[in-house]
C-alpha cells in the first residue's frame, strides 16, 4: 500500500511540475530561470519514479501482472 501511496504522489508532483513549468514559460520573462528549473524537476522525479518502480519490483513490493487472463 505505500508503495502505491508514493507512486502516486510521484505521478501527482510529475504533473504539478508540467504545468508550473507552463505557467512559467507563458508569464515570464525571456531571462527567468523558473521554466528550466520546473522542467528539470520534472525530469528528476520521473527518474526517480522509474528507480523506484524498479526497486519495488525487485524487492517484491508491488508485483506487475500480465494482460491475458
Amino acid at each position: 500500500m505505500l508503495a502505491k501511496l508514493i507512486i502516486a504522489v510521484l505521478l501527482i508532483a510529475i504533473v504539478v511540475s508540467l504545468f508550473s513549468a507552463l505557467f512559467f514559460m507563458l508569464k515570464d520573462s525571456s531571462k527567468s530561470k523558473r521554466t528550466v528549473r520546473a522542467l528539470s524537476m520534472r525530469v528528476g522525479l520521473q527518474v526517480a519514479l522509474i528507480v523506484f518502480l524498479l526497486v519495488a519490483t525487485m524487492m517484491g513490493w508491488i508485483h506487475p501482472h500480465g494482460l491475458t487472463p
